[in-house]
C-alpha cells in the first residue's frame, strides 16, 4: 500500500501585521514547526460470511451476523418499546428491524423514512421519533406498530450550520428533558468564524430555541449520559494532518460552559503549536481555561458511536458504569488503527481505560469492515453497523 507525506515548515518573521477598524489578524507561531499529513488506506476486502469467524468477542460473548447487504448503515437505535432502527446517510432513509422470534437476527425490514438526504442522527422521545441531516432537524410520529406517520411530520430547525467537513450531526435527550445537538468543525482545524460549529447545542423542545452548552469540540458524534452520575460523556475526534500519533482521540466529561480547546490544544491541554496565535492573545493563554481530557486514545481511530450500558439483562454487573464506542478507523496513519469496537472502564464515574471488546475487521493492513452505530438492547443484545460491509452484528453473552 503506498501512502504520501507532506513536510510544511512556518517560520514567523519580524514584521508589520495590518491592522482593521473591527480586529487584529492572528500571529503566526513564534517558532519553526512541521506538521506531517499521512495518507494511508487500509486496503479493501470484500466481505464473505466466512469472514465472521475473524471477529472476535471477550471470553463468554459470542458475535452473529444479524443483517447484511444493508448499504451503509450508520447510526442504530432501540426504542422504550424494544424497536430496532437504523439511519443510512447515503441512502437517505431510516430502516426498522424487525426480530420477531428474539434471536437476534432481524428477519423483516422496514422503511420508515425516505427521502430525507443525509439523515443520521436518530432519537425518541414521548412518541415522536426525532431525526436530523446536518441543516434540518425533523420529528415523526410513531404509530403502534413502530412505523412513522409520515404525513404528521414537522420541521422544528432547519438552519443548522452548513456540515463541511463534518456534515454526521446525531443527537440524544438528556436526563434534564433538553435536546443536545453535537455539531463538528467545517473544517479540520481552522477556527471557526460560525460560532455554532465544533460545539455541543442544547435545544429547548418547549419553543426549539437553542444556545451553546460546550465548545472547542472538533467532532463529538459519539456522547450518552452515564448512568450513575448522569453526567455527559463524549469521545471526540483528533485533527488530522499532524502525523501518525498526534493529537489523541479524546474521551471528555461534557461540562456545561466548558471549551475543550479546539482548535489551538488537543488531550489535557497540549497545546497545537502549528497554529497561529488567535487575535490579541497567545495560544497558551487560551489555552489555560480550556477543559482537559479525562482519558487520551490512539490517534486516528475516528470514534463514531458511543453508548453506555444501562439496565440491559446478560450484561456484567461490573460492566454497569461502561460505555462502547465504535472506532470507524484511519486513513491517516502510518499503520492502520481503529476498526473496532472498544469497552471504556469507568470508575467512579471516571473514564480510565480502553478495552477490545470486537476486533477481527482489521487482518494485517486489510480491513472488510467499518464499525459505526452501537445501541444495546434490554435483552442484552448488543447491535453493531458496519457501513463498510453492509452488516449489522449482533454480540451478547453465550452462557
Amino acid at each position: 500500500m503506498k501512502y504520501k507525506k507532506f513536510y510544511s515548515g512556518v517560520l514567523a518573521l519580524s514584521t508589520c501585521f495590518a491592522f482593521t477598524s473591527n480586529a487584529q489578524r492572528g500571529l503566526p507561531p513564534k517558532e519553526v514547526t512541521r506538521s506531517v499529513s499521512v495518507t494511508k488506506y487500509a486496503q479493501v476486502l470484500e466481505f464473505k460470511p466466512e469472514m465472521l469467524k475473524l471477529l472476535k468477542t471477550p471470553p463468554g460473548w459470542q458475535v452473529e451476523l444479524a443483517a447484511t447487504g444493508l448499504g451503509k448503515p450508520r447510526m442504530l437505535y432501540t426504542s422504550l418499546t424494544g424497536k430496532v432502527y437504523v439511519t443510512r446517510r447515503d441512502g437517505g432513509d431510516v430502516l426498522l428491524l424487525e426480530d420477531k422470534d428474539k434471536n437476534g437476527k432481524f428477519e423483516n425490514l422496514i422503511t420508515v423514512v425516505s427521502e430525507f438526504k443525509g439523515v443520521h442522527g436518530i432519537t425518541m422521545k414521548d412518541n415522536w421519533m426525532y431525526l436530523c441531516n446536518n441543516n434540518e432537524l425533523r420529528r415523526y410520529p410513531v404509530k403502534p406498530d413502530g412505523t412513522l406517520n409520515i404525513y404528521g411530520k414537522e420541521t422544528l430547525i432547519k438552519d443548522l450550520p452548513d456540515g463541511g467537513q463534518h456534515p454526521n450531526r446525531t443527537m440524544d435527550f438528556g436526563p434534564d428533558g433538553m435536546l443536545y445537538i453535537s455539531i463538528g468543525s467545517l473544517c479540520n482545524d481552522c477556527k471557526e468564524s460560525d460560532k455554532e460549529t465544533a460545539v455541543m447545542l442544547q435545544v429547548d423542545p418547549k419553543n426549539w430555541s437553542r444556545k451553546l452548552y460546550a465548545s472547542g469540540l472538533r467532532n463529538t458524534i459519539g456522547f450518552d449520559w452515564h448512568p450513575q452520575t448522569k453526567e455527559l460523556w463524549g469521545i471526540d475526534n483528533g485533527g488530522d494532518a499532524k502525523g501518525s500519533d498526534w493529537p489523541p482521540e479524546e474521551v471528555n466529561q461534557i461540562k456545561q460552559g466548558a471549551d475543550y480547546g479546539f482548535p489551538y490544544a488537543y488531550g489535557k491541554r497540549e497545546v497545537d503549536k502549528s497554529r497561529e496565535d488567535p487575535a490579541g492573545n497567545t495560544k497558551e493563554a487560551v489555552v489555560k481555561n480550556t477543559e482537559p481530557s479525562v482519558l487520551e486514545l490512539t490517534a486516528h481511530m475516528a470514534p463514531i458511536a458511543f453508548t453506555f450500558f444501562r439496565g440491559a439483562a446478560n450484561i456484567p454487573a461490573d460492566w454497569s458504569g461502561d460505555g462502547l464506542v465504535a472506532w470507524h478507523g484511519s486513513w491517516n496513519a502510518d499503520k492502520p488503527v481503529g476498526f473496532k469496537v472498544q469497552r471504556i472502564h469507568f470508575e467512579n464515574g471516571k473514564a480510565i481505560k480502553a478495552e477490545d471488546f470486537l476486533t477481527g475487521f482489521l487482518q494485517g493492513e486489510s480491513r472488510f469492515g467499518r464499525p459505526a452505530g452501537i445501541t444495546v438492547t434490554r435483552e442484552g443484545i448488543i447491535y453493531i453497523s458496519d457501513d463498510a460491509s453492509g452488516n449489522i452484528y449482533a454480540v451478547r453473552k453465550s452462557n
